[in-house]
């Protein structure tokens, strides 16, 4: 009963919103500070500067052995990372990529993966040391540079921010997502951002475009060429956030005789090789790089990706544009600075304030590199005076130390010495008492005494600090700067203001087909020219609307009944044994809409178009071609009106007959040239409307069939009048559908 009381104490009452929103809420900002976003000033992510300083400890510097690196994930997560093995190996590993990173922050030894995306090897096999540039980062550790925090488990120390005498964060970049938030920091060259540093420290108040032009933008270690222009570069760095568009590096090698082959030496960032030549192998097989004749991966250690064209007449650069928008040869980087700042609080900064929050960094770092150096000389110097002391008294001090119980205190009070020198005197090796290591302590004093003096001008003064900071930042330059082979430019810059249009011919292998359309809208091709009379088969409640020969790079052009027009491609057409597959998947075609007419699109080419109530007009090539698959709209149609006729003009004169069988024949001059409306009136009808149109030249005059035959007719003065006139009757033997022909 009373256990039962107890519990009950301890339950209290909670709103489960409230509740669910404040465990969330931990959650995510547990999420954001300590596992996805970098420190602003170190670049680091907790598992990142965890396993730096694992390596130290286990003394893994560049000049020492390597080390398994499961000796390292095992003290990490046994001491400072309480996460899953697998994960730690995993940013282990990528520390070591040279594709990955700009700067390799773990010199691995072994199978650390590749660019074909292929997986290290168990952390069993493989070894890894600290590279130089990591041991940069971590420079002045050992001397109260930054603060130290308990671990996890209370039994060890670590870092909260590494010192950091590189600028991490932009030399190596980093991506990371979080909870309602992301970062993704693109690589860059550190000589650049040196460069822009130390601008920076000369003129604090200067605005973002003078350091973008010491930066220039980011330099990724596979290479490649970022295309954009300066403005847009800009741009991104002014708001933090933004787009990089990276192509990649290719030239062509003679092969003689006219033969020539292109050669792909760089690859975007962060793309995998292996996958990007299955993407081209792909669209080689599915006959969509029509100028690509082969593919072939020669790589070794470099990159070669070797393609070779369909013949020596094909344009490179018409290949490459065509390559570019079909496969990530051209990628997008997608950039944005979201850092946590020197608070820990998370936010999106440009780039004058991410150089300023490094400064500010280093600037910490040296004044408390200086104060604990200062401390230790002050210590030094208070013990060497006790010596020199001892030195000047030594006879009596020997006394002191042979006669007297408490020798230390008896020092201390004859000599004036405090505790620390009388306890180093009195642990002072007998061997030390000679004359040359009394001139030594000297020597040493005076060399510690120009020092302090140094340290304390340095701590005083913050114009000196500055400049201390710029002389670091200068030898970091050259120490990793563009001189090295680390440190050269990879990333080159070509600006492209416009895209190369691929003519839809060069894209598309050109063969005959013949277009067919049913009754109920269903569309289809075969391959060559058949005869369009051709007894077609389609279900069996379905017959032909109407068929045509085209090509396969051709545009087909769709008129329907509401007035609209559609595009489509050629090649887009479903070919096979079947019935195709209804147009309403291709466009979007109203439900009581049906198509009344298709040909193929002509450039330069005009059109008559007119409706069942004999309004129309005159519409040129420009206004055919729609944009999207919704189609254009052209023709304005009044209530229970349906568009149903579109034909080209190739003469100058047009017949136009009506339900009533009257036939009127005028110039198609008369008809008005419009880009949207409802049109003129063709021919006037007192009841029913327009059965057909036929264009003719004159001097040709206008056919119809009569008796199964063709008629021509040059007479043309019985019909002739101007538009909007009733018309004469039809001709002796005009067919009774009112239509020229069948």
């Amino acid at each position: 009963m009373q256990d039962n009381t107890a519990t009950e104490e301890k339950i209290r009452d909670v709103h489960l919103a409230e509740e669910l929103s404040s465990r969330y809420l931990s959650y995510a900002m547990s999420t954001i500070v300590s596992r996805s976003l970098p420190d602003v000033r170190d670049g680091l992510k907790p598992v990142h500067r965890r396993l730096l300083y694992a390596m130290r400890q286990l003394h893994l510097d560049p000049k020492s052995g390597f080390k398994k690196c499961a000796r390292v994930v095992g003290d990490v997560i046994g001491k400072y990372h309480p996460h899953g093995d697998s994960a730690v190996y995993g940013a282990m590993v990528r520390l070591a990529q040279d594709f990955s990173v700009r700067y390799p922050l773990v010199d691995g030894q072994g199978n650390f993966g590749n660019i074909d995306g292929d997986g290290a090897a168990a952390m069993r096999y493989t070894e890894a040391r600290l590279t130089e540039f990591a041991m940069a980062l971590m420079e002045g550790l050992n001397d109260n540079a930054v603060d130290f925090r308990e671990t996890y488990d209370g039994e060890e120390s670590e870092p909260v921010v590494m010192p950091s005498m590189v600028p991490n964060l932009l030399c190596n970049g980093s991506t990371g997502i979080a909870v309602g938030m992301a970062t993704n920091i693109p690589p860059h060259n550190l000589s650049e951002v040196c460069d822009a540093l130390l601008y920076l420290i000369e003129k604090p108040d200067c605005e973002i475009e003078p350091l973008v032009r010491r930066i220039k933008g980011p330099d990724f270690p596979t290479g490649g060429v970022i295309i954009d222009s300066f403005d847009t570069i800009l741009n991104n760095y002014t708001q933090g956030k933004g787009y990089f568009r990276i192509r990649a590096k290719w030239e062509t090698e003679d092969l003689g005789k006219g033969q020539y082959q292109i050669i792909i030496k760089e690859i975007p960032y962060q793309v995998i090789k292996s996958k990007l030549i299955e993407k081209i192998a792909q669209l080689l097989n599915d006959k969509k790089l029509p100028m690509l004749n082969d593919v072939r991966d020669e790589s070794t250690h470099d990159v070669r990706i070797v393609l070779e064209p369909k013949s020596r007449t094909v344009d490179a650069n018409l290949l490459m544009e065509h390559l570019f928008k079909q496969t990530e040869l051209e990628v997008r980087f997608s950039m944005n600075m979201n850092v946590l700042d020197s608070d820990g609080v998370p936010r999106v900064m440009s780039i004058k304030e991410v150089l300023r929050e490094f400064l500010n960094h280093r600037h910490i770092v040296l004044q408390r590199r200086a104060q604990f150096r200062l401390d230790k000389i002050n210590a030094r110097l208070e013990i060497l005076s006790g010596y020199l002391i001892a030195y000047l008294n030594l006879d009596e001090i020997i006394r002191i130390i042979r006669e007297e119980d408490d020798a230390k205190q008896v020092m201390m009070k004859e000599f004036q010495l405090t505790e620390n020198q009388a306890e180093a005197i009195l642990n002072m090796k007998l061997r030390s008492l000679r004359k040359l290591e009394e001139a030594e302590i000297r020597r040493e004093y005076e060399e510690l005494e120009e020092e302090k003096g140094q340290l304390e001008l340095l701590l005083s003064d913050e114009g000196k600090r500055w400049e201390a900071l710029s002389e670091e930042i200068k030898l970091i330059r050259e120490k990793f700067g563009k001189k090295t082979a680390l440190g050269k430019r990879r990333t080159e810059f070509s600006e492209v203001s416009e895209d190369i249009e691929v003519p839809v011919e060069i894209l598309v292998e050109k063969e005959p087909i013949t277009v067919i359309l049913s009754q109920k809208g269903w569309i289809r091709c075969v391959k060559g020219h058949v005869n369009l009379q051709d007894d077609f088969k389609f279900k069996d409640d379905d017959a032909l609307q109407c068929a045509i020969h085209a090509q396969t790079t051709d545009k087909i052009i769709l008129f329907d009944t509401s007035g609209k027009f559609f595009n489509i491609s050629g090649s887009e057409i479903p070919s096979g044994r079947g019935f195709g597959q209804p147009l309403r998947l291709m466009v979007d075609l109203g439900i009581n809409d049906n198509i009344c007419e298709m040909f193929v699109f002509e450039p330069k080419a005009t059109y008559v178009i007119a409706s069942n109530m004999g309004k129309g007009f005159v519409v040129d090539e420009n206004h055919l071609i729609a944009q999207t698959r919704n189609g254009r709209k052209i023709m304005n149609l009044a209530e229970g009106e349906k568009a149903v006729f579109c034909r080209k003009i190739t003469g100058d004169m047009i017949a136009v007959v009506g339900d009533n069988r009257k036939l009127l024949i005028f110039k198609i001059e008369e008809i008005p040239t419009m880009a949207r409306g409802r049109g003129v009136t063709l021919q006037k009808y007192k009841d029913g409307g327009l059965s057909d149109m036929q264009i003719f030249n004159e001097a040709d005059g206008f056919t119809f069939e009569k008796n199964s035959c063709t008629k021509t007719e040059t007479e043309l003065l019985t019909w002739l009048g101007h538009r909007g006139q009733v018309g004469k009757l039809v001709p002796f033997g005009f067919l009774k559908t009112n239509k020229f022909f069948k």
